[in-house]
């Protein structure tokens, strides 16, 4: 809430310049970033409107209005405490919460651009890191049961205990890396149907017969420098996506994309990985939005899978895109395939 002293806490030790807002739209608190960026005492800003520090339009206002209940990000909005000669600008999210709304600037040159998917909001990161912690224990139990399983069980039952330590060993790494970030990790060989033959096999424990799983793989394609923890996340929550839409059949295909261009760089050769379902599909309402955190077609959805698909990625200086209609998605990650030195 709003009011805890103990979020307060964590939202002052916060290099962002986070608002906290009241339901009547006025600054209830500005942690220490805040009052740094705009140039002010933070105190000062307590009770005013948050739409009065938008110097030039009504986008602040219009968003506040909204009471759909999701977050809505305000791109390179111009701001200034009211008097200031000087304006700023940032890419605001407002995160709705029970008693108001959370304010999240991310300043922004003036003439540049921003890509809203790359603006992980904290309502979302500081959730990430209870939610890291809270994992820790369940993860060392399943762990220490599957290793006390494969001590009693024949040869399948083996292999899949290993699927299960595996792949706790692989969670418990994420949980490291959300409660204690550090650098990316070096790069290593990759080979991409490793990676989908691992994502395969969680689909089948998850999916069981009501989906069926279809491979059409390039055998030709070289390894590449990656990480194949990251590349198997990626891959598996585009396939369970695709499960919890109530596809029938979802099929992992590779190809080889010969000068191939992904962003501003030409390369001469990519892997093209499709992902394609016979669910639903995406709603045509998100479609501009499916890649922003927090935005799930379903109500159970936390909205944090495709967003973090798009974030590996990116870290491999790749995209992620899809195409879709009820009855046929394609979800296209496209990675380019540099030598291994």
């Amino acid at each position: 809430m709003l009011s805890d002293p103990s979020t307060i806490e964590v939202l002052d030790a916060l290099a962002t310049p986070v608002l906290q807002v009241a339901g009547d739209g006025r600054i209830r608190h500005a942690n220490e970033a805040a009052g740094r960026w705009l140039r002010v005492g933070r105190k000062r800003l307590i009770g005013l409107p948050l739409a009065a520090l938008e110097r030039d339009g009504q986008a602040v206002m219009s968003a506040l209005a909204q009471t759909d209940g999701s977050p809505h990000l305000l791109r390179r909005v111009q701001l200034a405490f009211p008097g200031a000669n000087e304006s700023l600008f940032a890419d605001l999210w407002l995160s709705p919460v029970a008693d108001g709304v959370w304010c999240e600037a991310h300043p922004v040159d003036e003439f540049a651009g921003s890509d809203p998917s790359e603006v992980l909001p904290f309502a979302l990161s500081a959730s990430l890191k209870g939610l890291a912690h809270e994992l820790r224990n369940p993860l060392a139990g399943i762990k220490g049961a599957a290793q006390l399983l494969a001590r009693r069980g024949d040869a399948d039952s083996r292999e899949l205990t290993e699927l299960i330590e595996s792949e706790v060993e692989r969670l418990a790494g994420l949980v490291d890396r959300l409660l204690s970030p550090a650098p990316a990790r070096p790069f290593e060989p990759v080979n991409i149907h490793l990676v989908l033959e691992r994502v395969l096999r969680l689909a089948e424990s998850e999916a069981g017969w009501a989906t069926q799983l279809q491979r059409d793989y390039d055998p030709s394609l070289p390894e590449f420098p990656g990480d194949a923890d990251r590349l198997t996340q990626a891959v598996w929550n585009l396939v369970r996506n695709a499960i919890e839409a109530g596809a029938a059949s979802v099929q992992l295909r590779t190809r080889a994309e010969h000068h191939v261009r992904i962003g501003e760089d030409a390369h001469a050769l990519a892997v093209r990985l499709e992902i394609v379902d016979d669910g639903r599909g995406v709603a045509p309402d998100l479609a501009e939005q499916v890649f922003l955190p927090l935005v799930s077609g379903r109500a159970e959805g936390t909205g944090l899978g495709l967003a973090l698909a798009q974030q590996v990625a990116r870290e491999h200086r790749g995209t992620l895109g899809f195409r879709s209609r009820p009855g046929h998605t394609v979800f296209t990650l496209l990675l380019p395939l540099e030598p291994i030195t």
